[in-house]
């Protein structure tokens, strides 16, 4: 049998689960290190994912709780998407990547990891970031430490959301 060790997956199944809407949680602790916040302005803030599809994966939250898009104020929807664009500027020239994917999944059907609290993903992405182990084995490979792009990433963010 081979062994595929992921030493940082410790901290998911020992680490305390936070009781209701994680993303409420973390806009209420922002300026706790370990849930690596990014940015934040009065509508919204910009986390990177704990569970990332790809190195550099960020995710704009607004702080108002809904699952519904329609249900957010024009205020929080344009500067929702305003921190969109500028952390697809900040992925392109920090990590550097060559494309991004950004989106929402909308509901459990689309997709949703976390339902109850609407959010975008930006995915930073590279030619040929999938290779034959997420095809055939379907597992994952990082490339890169979290902490140290969460850090990298953390220390430009200042000039990239102004």
């Amino acid at each position: 049998m081979e062994h595929l060790y992921a030493p940082w997956r410790y901290d998911y199944v020992s680490e305390e689960k936070i009781e209701g809407c994680v993303f409420c949680h973390i806009g209420k602790n922002l300026e706790d290190e370990k849930l690596q916040v990014l940015f934040s302005d009065e509508y919204c803030y910009v986390v990177m994912n704990k569970f990332p599809y790809s190195p550099g994966h960020m995710m704009v939250i607004p702080f108002f709780h809904t699952d519904k898009i329609e249900e957010l104020d024009e205020n929080t929807w344009q500067a929702m998407s305003k921190r969109v664009r500028q952390g697809v500027k900040l992925l392109k020239e920090i990590m550097p990547c060559e494309g991004v994917n950004i989106g929402m999944n909308l509901g459990k059907a689309a997709g949703a990891g976390i339902e109850q609290h609407v959010h975008y993903h930006m995915l930073p992405r590279w030619l040929g970031d999938t290779n034959f182990i997420s095809s055939i084995g379907g597992i994952r490979v990082y490339p890169a430490s979290f902490e140290e792009i969460f850090n990298k990433l953390k220390l430009n963010a200042p000039k990239y959301f102004l």
